[in-house]
Formats: structure tokens, C-alpha cells, sequence
């Protein structure tokens, strides 16, 4: 995965064409004197700034001369108190705009986030930006506005107050970073598996519960953060993931439920004389039973165990078993058997391997399963 993180924007080596206002305690009217001085003559040289450096002060808001530095790619806006972006932030050619740890809410976001045409005519079809970063702010929901900006390859909003993610975020083909720990979302759409150039989604200290099957599809995804949240198993299509190097998973219930512990309601007629014509074989044709019939058997789901050859319709039995993946850790994959007795014993683990056999502790095993 390519190595970008949002503070590097800091550390690059920019100087020449860098202005560097940080940590330099200054409020909205002393950075426009700043900004403005005759003496310093900045804005007679705006159009060769390129960065500036805005983090650490005690803005509340940005000044208007700042539309003046009609080149600026990056824009660090970091650690103030600022309420509110202006709709004018997006009339810069914007390739970074960091602005994490302020006061922002979602009502103090532009209604867009694209780059106005220079005659303030209307929006244009594509926006410069790359990297947007509002962690640590007040946002209570997805903005939705964000969705917009297609070419955006980098997204955090870490640390808000957001309660769901944008089913609309499918969109946003572009993106490499979708970073949203620290939030109270409980439920992740089936549109982030559409994202195909994700290389890293950051989930973590959240209210999930259940992952949605279409994170199998991310095939570029080399990161996957959930610790800290309410899951108790993962959908058993992530083995498909061969890219995925990290995948943190500790504070998580993931307990394993055993069958034992579960209430199973014995199967309908209607299920065991299904069953019994799936196995016996026979292909009743359209004439032999009614429609209906036909549909139901067709809806028959094949039992996981490759030692049976059975099938269930609406009577099945969970089971929780631990997969080794990547080679490094084992992950509880939820099944659907036909039967408790297609349930497969743990098999003991190689020699030499770090991997708990089966009659291991159920604690020992679920930490090797955290640690990952």
C-alpha cells in the first residue's frame, strides 16, 4: 500500500514555496495582519505559495484574503477552534485540505466540496482535491457532499460522532484510504464493496456488529481495522481477500457459539420431504408438482461440510469454526450446516506451528485471534 498518511503534509519538503503560520498562537485578525502586511508582501508572492501551514493557532475561522493564494495545494488546518469552512475554501485548487481536531459539524461543511469555476459561475465536473481530512470534529452523520468528489483518495473523519456510512459511497471509485474509527456506526452498507481501489479501511471503535459479504470484493484491500467493536463473526467470504497483510480484530466478542447452546427448532414436514427429494436425486418436472413446490426446492442451500452432500432450506444449524488466514492468525467464520453432526472436529495444528490445536484453552485461541 502506498505509505500517505495526512500529517506528512508537515514533514514534506516544501519550504520554497511553503508558508508556515504553525503553532504560532495566532487568532483570525492577527493572521489576516499576517497575511495582509505590506511589509511582508506575501500576497504580492501568493501565487508561488503552494503549502500552507495553519495548524496548532486559535482560529475560529479563515480569513479572506486567504482566496488570494490562487495556487494553493495544501491547506493544514488542524488543531484550531474553527466552527466553519466557507464555501470560498473550495474555490482554491485544493489537493490536500486537512482539518481535523476542530468544531466543524455537519451543517458547517460547504453544500459542496468541489472546485468552483474562477467566474463563481457553477461547479466543475472534477475536483483536485486528493485528500480530505476531518477527523476529530463534531460531524454526526456521513457528509454527504463528499461522495462527490470523485478523484478523492484519501478520506478520514476518525473521531466524529457519525452513526452510519453513505450508501451513496460507491461512488467515490477513486479511493485508497477510508479511514472512520472512533464513531458510532453499526452497520457498514454493501456499497463499500464496490470500492475497488480501497487499500486500507479503517473501521475500528465502533458499534458493528455484523460486516456485509461484499467486503470480499475489495480485492486491493491490504488493511482491515475492526478492534473495538461488537462482532462475533465475519463473513466467511473475507478468505478471498489474498492482499490483506493486517487485520486487527482484538476487543471484539467473537465467542464462539456452540450448537449445544442454541435453540433449534426441529424442521418442518415440508423441509424433511425437501430434503429427501433433493438426495434421493429426482427432478420432478412442471407437471409433477405445483409451482410452488418447484420454487421451494429450488432454494435449497448445499451444507458446507464437504463430507455431506446434504441440503437445508429454512432449517439450519450456525456454527462458528476458526480458519487460519494469511498464515498468521485464525478467524471465526460463521457456517451453515444441515445437520449438528455435520460439525467438523478441530484438527490438532503442525508441529512447529503457532497455531492452538484443537483441545487448546477457548481463551488461549481467542487470543491468538485478538492479537491479529
Amino acid at each position: 500500500m502506498e505509505v500517505y498518511t495526512s500529517d506528512s503534509s508537515d514533514t514534506d519538503s516544501r519550504e520554497q514555496k511553503t508558508l508556515d503560520f504553525g503553532r504560532m498562537s495566532l487568532d483570525l485578525v492577527t493572521l489576516e495582519d499576517h497575511l495582509a502586511s505590506p511589509q511582508k508582501a506575501l500576497l504580492r508572492s501568493s501565487g508561488d505559495i503552494e503549502t500552507m501551514l495553519l495548524n496548532h493557532n486559535q482560529l475560529v475561522g479563515l480569513p479572506r484574503v486567504l482566496l488570494q493564494f490562487a495556487n494553493l495545494k495544501i491547506l493544514d488546518l488542524s488543531s484550531n477552534a474553527i466552527t466553519s469552512l466557507p464555501d470560498a475554501v473550495c474555490q482554491l485548487p485544493l489537493v490536500t485540505l486537512i482539518a481535523k481536531n476542530n468544531l466543524l459539524t455537519n451543517a458547517s461543511l460547504p453544500k459542496s466540496l468541489l472546485a468552483k469555476m474562477a467566474n463563481g459561475g457553477g461547479s466543475t465536473s472534477n475536483s483536485t482535491l486528493k485528500e480530505l481530512n476531518l477527523s476529530g470534529n463534531q460531524l454526526t452523520h456521513f457528509p454527504e457532499q463528499v461522495t462527490e468528489l470523485r478523484h478523492l483518495k484519501y478520506l478520514y473523519l476518525g473521531g466524529n460522532k457519525i452513526s452510519g456510512i453513505s450508501k451513496d459511497i460507491w461512488k467515490m471509485q477513486s479511493l485508497h484510504v477510508l479511514s472512520l474509527g472512533g464513531n458510532q456506526i453499526s452497520e457498514v452498507p454493501e456499497a463499500v464493496g464496490s470500492l475497488n481501489q480501497l487499500q486500507a479501511l479503517v473501521l475500528c471503535d465502533n458499534l458493528i456488529e455484523i460486516l456485509p459479504t461484499s467486503i470480499a470484493r475489495l480485492k486491493n484491500l491490504k488493511s482491515l481495522l475492526l478492534h473495538k467493536n461488537r462482532l462475533r463473526h465475519l463473513p466467511k467470504d473475507i478468505v478471498a481477500l489474498k492482499n490483506l497483510t493486517e487485520l486487527s480484530l482484538r476487543d471484539n466478542p467473537l465467542v464462539v457459539r456452540f450448537v449445544q447452546d442454541m435453540a433449534l427448532k426441529p424442521p418442518t414436514l415440508l423441509e424433511l420431504a425437501g430434503r429427501m427429494v433433493k438426495a434421493s436425486g429426482q427432478r420432478p418436472g412442471p407437471y409433477d408438482i405445483p409451482r410452488t413446490l418447484a420454487e421451494y426446492l429450488q432454494s435449497a442451500n448445499c451444507c458446507v461440510n464437504p463430507n455431506c452432500k446434504g441440503v437445508f432450506f429454512d432449517n439450519r444449524v450456525e456454527h462458528i469454526k476458526f480458519v487460519d488466514f494469511c498464515g498468521k492468525y485464525r478467524v471465526p467464520l460463521l457456517q451453515y450446516l444441515c445437520s449438528s453432526k455435520c460439525i467438523e472436529p478441530e484438527q490438532p495444528a503442525a508441529r512447529g506451528s503457532t497455531v492452538p490445536a484443537a483441545n487448546a484453552s477457548s481463551g488461549f485461541m481467542m487470543r491468538k485471534v485478538l492479537l491479529g
